[in-house]
């Protein structure tokens, strides 16, 4: 079934503080189960627009990347981030392996979100990085829908 798109907002960024706003900017219409899919090339920006999520729904934690971990968790029971990197991931069974499909209680955010297109439920924002010059980023959210 075709998605139905909802552009949210395209901004473009010209540095790691504003790709952080952006984030913050997402952060305010986010709830529990919210799923955000995250896609950029290596180094796009994508950790830092999770550290503006991060900064509004769970500030006292220092957000890195789960490159290794897979995911990392911020916040609490009341509000929890589950952020996930997904570029190691090939196939449901390595979703499954690492408890993908547990995280119900959180907003998901992932990396590398073209890895799993299988994995993407009906409805959910997606973010797009794209590196316009060594310092800019066109940012560009959406949510989509059945």
């Amino acid at each position: 079934m075709l998605k139905k798109r909802q552009p949210l907002f395209r901004v473009l960024s010209h540095s790691s503080e504003e790709t952080v706003s952006c984030g913050m900017l997402l952060a305010a219409q986010l709830k529990q189960g919210d799923f955000v899919a995250m896609y950029g090339d290596l180094g796009a920006g994508k950790t830092a627009f999770v550290r503006g999520v991060a900064s509004v729904i769970a500030p006292e934690y220092a957000v890195s990347s789960p490159t290794y971990t897979i995911v990392n968790e911020y916040g609490d029971d009341d509000k929890k981030l589950c952020h996930f990197d997904m570029y190691r991931i090939d196939s449901e069974d390595d979703l499954e392996s690492i408890g993908f499909y547990d995280y119900t209680d959180c907003i998901i955010i992932a990396e590398w979100s073209e890895k799993i297109p299988f994995a993407l439920p009906n409805t959910y924002y997606t973010v797009s990085i794209e590196k316009v010059s060594e310092t800019e980023r066109l940012i560009t959210i959406e949510k989509l829908s059945e």
